[in-house]
């Protein structure tokens, strides 16, 4: 191929980036927490898996979501996990800390960054419903319990509130306040929230990732990145030197496996049977209300990494 020359299209697309930095990683599985046959933690899988998702392309790592199963494990759990999973990696590692309870809420905040996170993700006060000044007071609660940064996630369809605009502007003064894991599906809505705030953007939705990076987010926290994190990592990199074709195109060929991952809501349960498809997990016990992957949901996660071609 011949050099480009100075100020030729090949020369700009080298040396522009149309992303910015993105100081909690650029694709954050949010990691599934692995569990011995008779549901305990197996803190030594929980290590093995974060190690290789980093490996895998991962440059941030989430614990303690909703794909960990948070609402099933305890707190000396979800201190445990991030005491773990922190050493096990040198990548940020956020700890999600949220619940309906804001007294709870400050509490894990607090062990959590203790025992290492580098943030926490904080959803949104869920089936309690509270006005946009509970959600404002809630959140301000937290800030004032903690010195790491804020992510504030965003999922009505979990959580059954909306977090409005003119809220969102309130948070964003608030000291450690810094990102959002935006999973409302409101892309235009997240332009005007971004650019008025100035906070940092996360996709939380693996089939919006690419359309998420074009109104400003700078990566995503994802389900699929488990068994994706590669070709996740080039869609960003193509993205961010302006090669849109190429990002369109890995956004195309990763869809069959956001289908598969997501398609049926079960997103933890599906997460594991990837990652036992893949060979990356040997048990996939789950904690109830969740239920282990059926050989049907194996069959369907397999067929998704296969018609992505990570099979």
């Amino acid at each position: 191929m011949a050099a480009s020359r100075p100020g030729s299209s090949v020369d700009v697309m080298s040396t522009m980036h149309l992303l910015d930095p993105a100081p909690f990683g650029r694709v954050l599985p949010a990691m599934v927490t692995p569990m011995t046959s008779d549901g305990r933690i197996d803190y030594d899988a929980a290590s093995r898996l974060a190690t290789h998702l980093v490996a895998q392309g991962a440059d941030g790592l989430v614990v303690n979501g909703t794909t960990g199963e948070s609402p099933v494990t305890h707190m000396e759990e979800k201190v445990e996990l991030v005491r773990v999973v922190k050493a096990a990696v040198d990548v940020p590692v956020i700890s999600g800390a949220g619940s309906n309870d804001t007294v709870h809420t400050i509490r894990m905040t607090e062990l959590t960054q203790d025992a290492g996170a580098d943030a926490v993700l904080i959803v949104a006060p869920y089936y309690s419903r509270p006005s946009q000044e509970g959600i404002f007071r809630h959140y301000q609660a937290v800030n004032d319990a903690t010195d790491k940064p804020i992510i504030i996630y965003d999922v009505p369809g979990r959580t059954g509130v909306h977090i409005q605009l003119e809220t969102y502007r309130r948070l964003a003064r608030l000291e450690h306040v810094k990102a959002v894991k935006d999973a409302t599906g409101d892309i235009a809505g997240a332009v005007r929230k971004r650019i008025e705030t100035g906070l940092i953007w996360y996709s939380g939705d693996d089939g919006l990732f690419l359309p998420f990076l074009s109104v400003g987010a700078v990566g995503i926290i994802s389900v699929i990145a488990h068994v994706a994190a590669a070709p996740m990592r080039r869609l960003a990199d193509a993205f961010d030197v302006g090669d849109i074709h190429e990002a369109q195109a890995l956004s195309v060929r990763l869809a069959p496996l956001v289908e598969a991952l997501n398609g049926n809501g079960f997103q933890a349960v599906m997460a594991k049977a990837a990652l036992k498809v893949a060979g990356e997990l040997d048990t996939t016990t789950m904690r109830l209300p969740n239920v282990g992957p059926t050989q049907a949901e194996f069959d369907r996660a397999r067929e998704g990494m296969r018609e992505a071609g990570l099979l």
